[in-house]
């Protein structure tokens, strides 16, 4: 079982390369990100946005401008949706944002005539390494679903299962987080884990287990769950955490960023193609992980 992003990586450059489409390329670390990235044999890239601007990065880092293709376009708005096209088209496999604002991009991603919906609710997929844990953490969602109510969760749920499928994980257990491990009414998080738990048993989800709720220590780990008594097959071994809302899932993607010793990567699934969406503030190794998830995906339709 993969257990690491050198690991995912390999096997990205085991298969055959994908291609990124980048809207409004004009961004110093995403054209860094994207010229190792293609260096290194995980994915290949079209550059959307202001020619004279990604020239002039390029030549500031050091990337030979031959190496990829530009499709000019200085307005932000008609980058994005050119990028967006490229992937809905087929010219593409997953597309990245770049030097755009979230909800511009979001809304190219969408668009009714070339965009990458597809009906079901859209997730976003964080991939952390640890140093403590011999198994990839899958944390999902940590940035775009706020307060997911059970309809989303079930697609939150397959939306991660795929991404687990695509890395290698072949039955990924799946645990609802919650504040503790019992059905608790006036706590709606233990409502929904348990109506999951109960899908799982009857066979609603495929190629995975769910079991929950559980507290995020008994998730983690198998001392934790012996301890306090509490079995199953996803007790201290889970390899997905569904978190019950946005805040508890960002205070952990930051926590485990800035207090471990980790490494990450995430994009945005539940589209017709892998979304890259990066912050500004991720490192040039997590934008080129979270590459390297997108091509991952791409190649396993």
């Amino acid at each position: 079982m993969i257990k690491s992003f050198n690991e995912i990586i390999m096997k990205v450059k085991s298969k055959e390369m994908k291609k990124v489409a980048v809207a409004v390329a004009q961004d110093e670390p995403v054209l860094e990100a994207v010229r190792d990235a293609k260096k290194n044999g995980i994915a290949d890239a079209i550059l959307v946005g202001d020619h004279d601007e990604i020239v002039s990065i390029a030549l500031k880092i050091g990337m030979d401008i031959n190496d990829f293709e530009i499709v000019n376009e200085p307005d932000v708005k008609k980058a994005a949706l050119k990028a967006v096209e490229l992937v809905s088209t087929g010219k593409a496999d997953m597309v990245m944002k770049g030097l755009i604002n979230t909800a511009t991009f979001l809304r190219s991603v969408l668009n009714k005539e070339v965009g990458l919906r597809t009906g079901k609710t859209m997730s976003h997929v964080a991939v952390f390494e640890t140093e403590k844990f011999d198994r990839l953490l899958f944390l999902t969602d940590v940035a775009f679903n706020t307060y997911p109510e059970l309809k989303e969760k079930i697609d939150i749920v397959n939306n991660s299962v795929k991404v687990a499928h695509a890395i290698g994980i072949e039955n990924p257990k799946v645990a609802p987080i919650c504040a503790v491990e019992v059905v608790n009414p006036k706590m709606p998080a233990t409502l929904d884990a348990a109506m999951l738990s109960k899908m799982s048993d009857r066979g609603q989800f495929k190629g995975c287990v769910v079991d929950g709720p559980l507290a995020l220590d008994i998730a983690l780990s198998a001392e934790a769950a012996h301890h306090k008594n509490v079995t199953g097959e996803v007790a201290g071994k889970a390899d997905i955490f569904l978190m019950p809302n946005i805040e508890t899932g960002n205070v952990m993607y930051k926590t485990l960023t800035y207090t471990t010793d980790s490494k990450n990567g995430g994009i945005l699934v539940g589209t017709a193609a892998p979304v890259v969406l990066t912050s500004r503030a991720d490192s040039h190794e997590t934008k080129m992980n979270s590459i390297a998830l997108a091509a991952l995906v791409a190649g396993s339709k």
